[in-house]
């Protein structure tokens, strides 16, 4: 699913206006992950709390948030800007590559839960598929 011009210039608006809470969007997506899909908690059982607002699920909600941020700045080349974190997923931490896009689709229902007035359905078609492409390029590695 290609990004087009508009869809990479709705997504760049979009968040410049809540790029400012990606820790929240990010701690409330991971909880409801862990949540609603209970089987991708296999990857996180070194953690002593899985609970949605928890301490290491903020953590990691802030870390991954990190990464979608870096991938809008990148969203021209988002092959090579998480070439590095597909690696990593891939070879080291061995996550289900499933599990991307179950994470981006707690993403769109937390933007849209936090966003309603600006969760248009424009806005949702754009973000939707610029998370699945970057899901499309963490598997990459897998392939």
């Amino acid at each position: 699913m290609s990004l087009t011009v508009h869809d990479i210039s709705v997504v760049k608006a979009l968040w410049a206006k809540i790029g400012s809470r990606a820790d929240e969007i990010g701690a409330e997506a991971l909880g409801r992950m862990l949540t609603v899909y209970p089987q991708s908690k296999t990857y996180f059982s070194h953690w002593a709390d899985l609970s949605p607002g928890s301490a290491p699920v903020k953590k990691h909600g802030k870390v991954i948030m990190a990464a979608v941020s870096d991938a809008v700045a990148h969203i021209d080349d988002l092959p090579t800007a998480l070439s590095h974190l597909s690696e990593l997923h891939a070879n080291k931490l061995r996550v289900d590559p499933a599990n991307f896009k179950i994470l981006a689709h707690n993403i769109i229902v937390t933007v849209g839960m936090l966003f309603p007035a600006d969760f248009t359905p424009e806005v949702h078609v754009s973000l939707d598929k610029f998370l699945q492409n970057l899901a499309w390029c963490l598997a990459e590695r897998y392939r």
